[in-house]
């Protein structure tokens, strides 16, 4: 028993001898990996998909590194996502235009080990998750009048020239449940003295999202004359919203054939998987052997 303990007191002591903590900062662009369809193009000769992840875009990242000794070490990460635009729906037809995006603001964390091959090369292998953030669309809208229409506009006073149409413009946030996925990274280090280095790493991401609700934040409906004229203007808001539209919705994992609640909808998984090149600077602390 004696000999046990004075063994793990020996390693216990070995490591803390070694002991070296840095900070590193970075920022990098990762592209989608493994993409999923995202929306579709639609116009007058036919229907395009398209297939993205909410992964792609600018990263930043500060991340603290423990090494217990010359070749293994423990990294803790966090950073945020700038997410690249992401194509919903493109609609090009005589009477309806639609422009809708989406694109993430995301913030994670990772905890890894690392592991040195050699005094430049390292890898990452961890746990990755999304603590916080949303998914936001843009959407634009145009649709001419119907005929119908403009003659229920005339009922009430309001008459509209052949060709007016509605502009509709809004920003709806989706939220999701918190995931949990995996992050594997190669990198190459350059010291340039004692405590400063800089690195350049490749870094991939896999890891899925699936919806818990969405919330219309911003909603606005004008009626347009031919010319670009304004002739109605707010007549739909947040707070007045038109018929097929709730400010919030929730996603759940069944719906009954009966349901009526149109906030309720089936949740699906969207991807935030990505592979991207990142390159920063690191700052070491002097180790306890110093």
């Amino acid at each position: 028993m004696k000999k046990t303990i004075l063994t793990m007191a020996v390693v216990l002591l070995s490591t803390m001898s070694y002991a070296q903590f840095q900070v590193s900062l970075s920022t990098g662009y990762a592209m989608g990996s493994a993409g999923m369809k995202t929306g579709e193009s639609i116009n007058s000769s036919g229907t395009e998909n398209h297939y993205g992840s909410y992964g792609e875009g600018l990263n930043f990242q500060i991340r603290g590194t423990y090494f217990f000794n010359d070749t293994f070490g423990a990294d803790l990460s966090f950073g945020y996502l700038n997410g690249a635009d992401q194509t919903i729906s493109e609609v090009d037809l005589p009477t309806q235009q639609v422009d809708a995006i989406a694109r993430a603001r995301a913030y994670g964390a990772s905890l890894s080990m690392v592991y040195k091959f050699t005094n430049n090369v390292y890898g990452r292998f961890g746990a990755l998750i999304k603590v916080g953030g949303k998914t936001e669309a843009v959407v634009s809208n145009t649709a001419d009048l119907s005929q119908a229409q403009l003659d229920q506009f005339a009922s009430v006073g309001v008459n509209l020239p052949a060709g007016s149409y509605t502009d509709t413009n809004y920003v709806e946030d989706f939220h999701g449940v918190f995931p949990l996925g995996f992050v594997a990274a190669l990198g190459y280090k350059y010291d340039l003295n004692s405590n400063f280095s800089i690195f350049a790493e490749a870094e991939y991401y896999g890891i899925s999202l699936k919806r818990k609700d969405s919330e219309i934040q911003s909603f606005n409906t004008n009626v347009v004359l031919p010319d670009g004229t304004v002739a109605v203007e707010g007549l739909y808001t947040i707070d007045n919203l038109p018929p097929g539209f709730v400010k919030k919705t929730t996603y759940v994992d069944e719906l009954s054939n009966t349901e009526t609640d149109s906030s309720k909808e089936l949740a699906q998984k969207v991807p935030y998987s990505s592979f991207g090149l990142n390159v920063g600077i690191t700052y070491r602390f002097n180790s306890s052997a110093n």
